[in-house]
């Protein structure tokens, strides 16, 4: 074989090198955002069921305007994407979701949510 023809396969070894290396970390990424986005959507639904109780009648077993007494339900604390704690104050809870993917290091994917009376606020963490 002549110069020419090894340095075009040793030119291919690299591209296609770095063609795996690249589909690796955007395979990656993408997981990385696949499991945030599924645990934003689990999230959303417990901050609907915490609004739910801040409007239902104490007759019916609700807040009847405020948060105060209620507790994430036990179905929903835990799920294949992660899991959510609630601290709950009158007018406003919060509710931190930790997914169970490693974003960098040791830092999981985590999303904190702030729901009031007429709102949801997302934040993500990692």
């Amino acid at each position: 074989m002549g110069q020419q023809q090894l340095l075009l396969i040793v030119l291919g070894v690299i591209i296609v090198g770095i063609a795996i290396i690249l589909g690796i970390i955007l395979f990656r990424q993408n997981s990385i955002d696949q499991k945030r986005d599924m645990l934003i959507n689990e999230g959303i639904n417990v901050c609907n069921n915490a609004i739910a109780y801040f409007r239902k009648p104490s007759t019916y077993g609700g807040g009847e305007n405020s948060f105060t007494g209620w507790v994430i339900p036990s179905e929903m604390l835990t799920s294949a994407n992660g899991s959510y704690l609630a601290t709950v104050a009158p007018e406003k809870v919060e509710i931190t979701g930790t997914g169970n993917e490693i974003v960098a290091g040791t830092d999981l994917v985590e999303v904190k949510f702030t729901v009031t009376k007429d709102s949801i606020l997302t934040q993500i963490i990692h």
